[in-house]
């Protein structure tokens, strides 16, 4: 007994000896292999919290703009943002508000991780690359380096997770008039892989991949060089101590989703009706001849662009633009004060801007 109680002194020593050992790496910046680990995993906890809980904020408004982007032109039923909301409301009640949100908190959430962690590790990848280029270890990200950088993790992320994605947008548009019901995301992402093959599930993926470049990539350019500027301009009065309020990164994160959602809409209007071909039981979705049967077939992108505009106008490029501005103000803001303060509340030194 006594020398199994030796051991395990000797075992609590050494443990609290690495630690200590850790911490001190850590202090002088040089991180350990399980210190590293453990901060991948907090700054990844971070961005998934940070996703959830701004697509939750604004549920109701993402799952009518979708509506509104793929609803048939010749049978209107969502008119408005307003009158969208109070006929799902009315219609389908308080839950239909917030339907498919929980697969899109089960996409989002690993996107949002993927999407935040990508970013930091492709800013210090390029940050690196550009000091060498510049002979300058003191250079900092320029706004089209940080465009770069997001757009590499819009890409990732994206990627990463399309098919939930994809079964997502195919949730929010089922209603309870749809012919055939998906009972949730596995069951609708293994009747999609059964019925219409593996490729089914990354319709609109380029269009996605293509919208995502400037969306994500313009979304952490603006938001980080507006931070910067407003910490370097403090006769503003915008920052102290090199700090910014949660109200300033608020509306930086406003800012940022503004602009990036603008640039990039018409594609995502035109991946989310290339993801509605051949889903014969649609209901309300957009159809070349205004009766409720299947969408317009799309060969492509281009062909999708094409007969969008022609069918129904360049207009409808846009459908949806107002609740997605309603919506993607709050949403992209909360997302990234939310990223930096859980970062700050589980002790991780480096923040998007470091």
């Amino acid at each position: 007994m006594a020398s199994e109680d030796v051991k395990t002194s000797e075992s609590a020593v050494s443990t609290i000896v690495n630690l200590a050992e850790e911490a001190k790496l850590a202090r002088e910046g040089v991180k350990a292999p399980s210190y590293a680990i453990l901060s991948i995993c907090k700054s990844l906890v971070a961005g998934g919290v940070a996703g959830g809980l701004s697509r939750t904020a604004v549920a109701p408004l993402e799952r009518l703009k979708i509506l509104l982007q793929v609803q048939n032109p010749h049978s209107i039923e969502y008119n408005g943002t307003v009158q969208g909301l109070k006929y799902i409301w009315r219609t389908e009640g308080f839950r239909g508000l917030f339907k498919g949100n929980g697969t899109n908190c089960a996409r989002i959430v690993p996107n949002s991780a993927v999407k935040f962690f990508s970013y930091e590790q492709a800013s210090k990848g390029i940050l690196y690359l550009y000091q060498q280029q510049t002979g300058n270890e003191d250079a900092q990200l320029t706004p089209l380096l940080r465009l770069g950088a997001g757009a590499c993790a819009g890409i990732i992320a994206m990627s990463a997770t399309y098919p939930m994605d994809m079964v997502r947008d195919r949730l929010t548009v089922q209603t309870d008039s749809s012919p055939y019901q998906y009972r949730g995301m596995f069951h609708a992402l293994s009747t999609v892989l059964r019925q219409e093959g593996p490729r089914a599930l990354h319709k609109g993926w380029l269009p996605s991949v293509i919208g995502v470049i400037p969306y994500v990539g313009l979304n952490f350019a603006v938001y980080e060089s507006l931070k910067d500027w407003l910490i370097k301009n403090k006769q503003f009065g915008f920052a102290e101590d090199s700090e910014l309020s949660v109200t300033t990164r608020l509306a930086c994160g406003a800012a940022a989703g503004t602009v990036g959602q603008t640039v990039a809409y018409p594609l995502d209007v035109i991946r989310r009706r290339m993801e509605m071909v051949g889903w014969k039981d649609a209901a309300s979705v957009v159809t070349g001849d205004g009766r409720n049967k299947a969408p317009l077939e799309y060969t492509g992108m281009i062909d999708a662009f094409r007969k969008t505009v022609r069918h129904e106008g360049f207009g409808a490029l846009y459908k949806g633009l107002v609740p997605n501005s309603v919506k993607v103000v709050p949403s992209i803001a909360i997302a990234f004060v939310t990223y930096e303060v859980v970062k700050d509340i589980l002790g991780v030194e480096i923040r998007i801007s470091d």
